[in-house]
């Protein structure tokens, strides 16, 4: 069985574990996961950062998710970003990754977020396709490879197949 929650600093060390397998999955330029936990703690102990981790009985972190809140001008909240989310390759298409998306939705929608942003590869499909089953739109026309901007509700968004 799966549990979300939020992260604190007391799990740095896992989510700087799991956010090097990200980046390494996908060969991007990653730090050490040790470089990556030092920073991890030091974000989470500031308000406009929010962590949710996904843990599973006999696993334990198989996935997780970050945010960040930024002041807007354009309504009374912040608006939150969704900085990274990951589920380990072997359990997606499992609820994981919906779990995380509605915690961290309710976590930014109670610190007063009313939006939230994405940034998501234009070629990467199956992404994308999460974040539209869960009411994300993407605001930017896409013709090269680059990072498109998703917009979404931090209210629940009915899923859709």
């Amino acid at each position: 069985m799966t549990t979300v929650r939020r992260a604190t600093a007391d799990d740095a060390e896992v989510l700087g574990r799991l956010l090097w397998d990200f980046n390494t999955e996908f060969e991007s330029e990653t730090d050490d996961a040790d470089v990556l936990a030092v920073r991890f703690a030091r974000l989470l102990g500031l308000d406009e950062i929010v962590a949710v981790l996904a843990e599973d009985d006999v696993r334990g972190a198989v996935g997780f998710a970050l945010l960040s809140l930024r002041p807007a001008i354009w309504f009374d909240g912040p608006v939150s970003q969704l900085e990274e989310l990951y589920v380990v390759p072997d359990l997606r298409d499992r609820g994981i990754g919906t779990q995380v998306l509605d915690l961290c939705r309710t976590l930014v929608r109670d610190l007063g977020s009313p939006e939230m942003h994405i940034n998501v590869d234009e070629v990467d499909a199956d992404t994308r396709r999460f974040y539209e089953r869960h009411g994300f739109r993407n605001i930017e026309e896409g013709t090269d490879y680059r990072m498109l901007c998703y917009i979404g509700p931090t209210s629940e968004a009915p899923v859709t197949s």
